[in-house]
């Protein structure tokens, strides 16, 4: 069994995979090796594969290095898919693991990988499984919190629950509302027009959607969307996979 794990900036999450299944999963605010010592004891684990968006933890990858065969996530990790972005040492590692996430899950299928998080992040792969990059844009709370930042009197507008929220009205009748029309109705738009543009440039696509806010686009998003809650985690696993075999 292998071991994933994915520390990014406010949440941690580690995962135990039986070949493509997905066996075990949590999170936490931080990982600690506490958090893994019962895993032992419950799954055989050989293998894990250790990505950070910040920093490697010491602490943690000393326990890691010694309990499993590790492979650190760096630009440098061979993969597999062909990696045809201009600046690969800048990559996100969340994006290019989503990447080949979605190669994984769709092989020989053009699949565009959506994750709606603090930030939309669109990554695109082709049917020949190369990576061509994508587009980075402000998520539906960076786009609220602007408009209070950057202004004098619009408010702070925080809902609690935008995953499951109603589509807000075309024309907002109050400050808020409209705020919430632009911000949260201009990210609809935006995405089916992403996904159109895309099918426009290369034919068929299959949009494949992750992170935190994804459940608001899946209820709203006119284009066929694929839910894929875990891409980021699917596409660790096959990069693991991949270096074990080869």
């Amino acid at each position: 069994m292998n071991l994933v794990l994915d520390l990014g900036n406010t949440l941690h999450k580690y995962a135990v995979y039986h070949q493509d299944e997905l066996v075990f999963q949590q999170t936490e605010t931080q990982l600690l090796p506490e958090h893994l010592e019962t895993l032992t004891d419950t799954y055989i684990i050989k293998d894990a594969i250790l990505s950070s968006v910040d920093h490697f933890d010491e602490k943690l990858e000393l326990w890691l290095d010694e309990h499993f065969n590790l492979l650190k996530f760096t630009p440098n990790t061979p993969l597999p898919i062909t990696n045809a972005y201009a600046t690969p040492a800048t990559l996100g590692k969340d994006r290019l693991a989503a990447a080949v996430g979605a190669n994984a899950a769709f092989p020989g299928k053009n699949v565009l990988s959506i994750d709606a998080g603090t930030c939309l992040k669109y990554d695109f792969v082709d049917a020949n499984g190369v990576y061509h990059g994508g587009a980075i844009a402000p998520g539906l709370m960076m786009r609220l919190k602007a408009m209070h930042n950057f202004t004098a009197r619009l408010p702070l507008i925080e809902p609690t629950a935008i995953s499951t929220m109603l589509k807000p009205a075309l024309t907002g009748d109050s400050t808020t509302n409209s705020m919430l029309s632009g911000a949260l109705n201009g990210a609809l738009l935006e995405v089916d027009g992403v996904i159109d543009a895309y099918r426009n440039s290369y034919g068929d696509i299959l949009p494949l959607l992750s992170g935190g806010d994804a459940g608001f686009f899946e209820l709203h998003l006119k284009s066929r969307i694929f839910a894929r809650p875990n891409l980021v985690l699917e596409g660790l696993n096959s990069i693991l996979k991949y270096n074990i075999n080869n």
